[in-house]
C-alpha cells in the first residue's frame, strides 16, 4: 500500500477505536457505582493484558529491551491517566468527563512542540480550535470547575503525553508486542492502586460482561489499533481525529433512546468533523514534513 491509502486505513481504525470508546462512558459510569474505580481498573486491565500476552508472546519477545523500557514507560503514563479519569468521572457528570478528557486535542500539539520541538502548520492548530470548539458545544451546558474536572483535566495531559511519546516511539510490525507491553503496565498501575487489599471482583453478571466489553475491545482492541494508526499518523493529527469519542457517545445515547438530537450536538459533532476533514486535507508538504518528524527518534 502507497502511504496516503496506510494514512487513510490508520485514520479510519482509529474512529473505529473512538467509536468503541464513545459507547463505553455509560457503561463505567454504571459500573463504578456498584464497585471502586480502581478495582474496577484492575480487573478490567488484568483481563486485557492476559489476553494480549496469551496472543502476542512472541512479538513481545521480539521487542528490544529499549522498546521494551519504552512501552512499559507509555503503560504506566496511560494507567495514571486511566485512574484520574476514571476518579474524575465518579464526580461529575460524563458529559463533562468527555469534554475534560477531550481536551488532550489542545494539550497534544502543545507538548509536541516543547517536548520534541515539531512545529504544527497552522491548519493544525485551526483544527484544534474547532475541536475544543465543538467539544464544548457537544458536552457543556455550565460547569463548575471541581474536583472531578481538574482530575479528569490532568488524565487530559497525560493522555496527550502518551500520544506524543507513542506516536515518536511506535514503529511498523511492532504495534502486537509494543501494545501488549503497555497494557501489563497498565494493569499494574491499576493493581498498585488496590494495595493492601486487592482488587474486588465484578458483582454480578451485568457488571462482569461491561468489564469483559472494557477489557477485551475498548482496552486490549483499542491499544492495539491505536498503536498500529500511530506508527503511521503525527500525533497532532491523530489527536483530532480521536476527539471524535464524544461525536460517537452522542450517537449512541440519540439511538439507544437516553437522549435526543440538539442543536449543540449537530453544530458541535460538524465542527470536530470539520476539523478532521482539515488535517485530512492538509497539503502534501507539510504532511510530509509532520510524518519526517514523526518517525524521529
Amino acid at each position: 500500500m502507497n502511504a496516503r491509502t496506510t494514512s487513510l486505513l490508520a485514520t479510519l481504525g482509529l474512529l473505529a477505536m473512538t467509536a468503541v470508546w464513545g459507547s463505553t462512558f455509560v457503561l463505567i459510569k454504571d459500573v463504578i457505582g456498584r464497585m471502586p474505580v480502581a478495582d474496577f481498573l484492575a480487573v478490567r486491565f488484568v483481563i486485557a493484558a492476559m489476553a494480549m500476552l496469551v496472543l502476542f508472546a512472541r512479538p513481545v519477545w521480539r521487542l528490544g529491551r529499549g522498546q521494551v523500557a519504552r512501552g512499559l514507560l507509555l503503560g504506566t503514563i496511560y494507567g495514571i491517566g486511566q485512574l484520574l479519569q476514571t476518579w474524575g468521572l465518579s464526580l461529575i457528570a460524563p458529559s463533562v468527563s468527555g469534554f475534560a478528557t477531550g481536551m488532550y486535542v489542545v494539550f497534544t500539539p502543545i507538548l509536541a512542540l516543547l517536548l520534541l520541538g515539531q512545529r504544527m502548520a497552522g491548519v493544525v492548530w485551526l483544527a484544534v480550535a474547532l475541536s475544543t470548539a465543538g467539544l464544548a458545544l457537544l458536552s457543556l451546558n455550565g460547569v463548575s470547575v471541581d474536583l472531578g474536572v481538574w482530575l479528569t483535566l490532568a488524565s487530559a495531559a497525560l493522555y496527550a503525553l502518551h500520544i506524543v511519546l507513542l506516536g515518536q516511539w511506535s514503529r511498523q510490525g511492532e504495534a502486537f508486542g509494543l501494545s501488549a507491553v503497555q497494557m501489563v503496565a497498565i494493569a499494574a498501575v491499576c493493581l498498585l492502586a488496590t494495595a493492601p487489599h486487592g482488587p474486588m471482583l465484578p458483582p454480578d453478571r451485568g457488571a462482569w460482561f461491561a468489564v469483559l466489553y472494557m477489557a477485551l475491545v475498548a482496552g486490549a482492541g483499542a491499544m492495539l489499533m491505536q498503536t498500529w494508526a500511530q506508527s503511521h499518523l503525527p500525533a497532532a493529527r491523530a489527536a483530532i481525529v480521536m476527539t471524535t469519542e464524544p461525536v460517537f457517545a452522542a450517537a449512541f445515547a440519540v439511538l439507544l433512546g437516553s437522549d435526543v438530537i440538539s442543536w449543540r450536538m449537530l453544530a458541535g459533532g460538524g465542527l470536530i468533523l470539520a476539523a478532521m476533514y482539515l488535517v485530512e486535507l492538509m497539503p502534501r508538504r507539510a504532511a510530509l514534513s509532520a510524518e519526517a518528524a514523526h518517525h524521529e527518534v
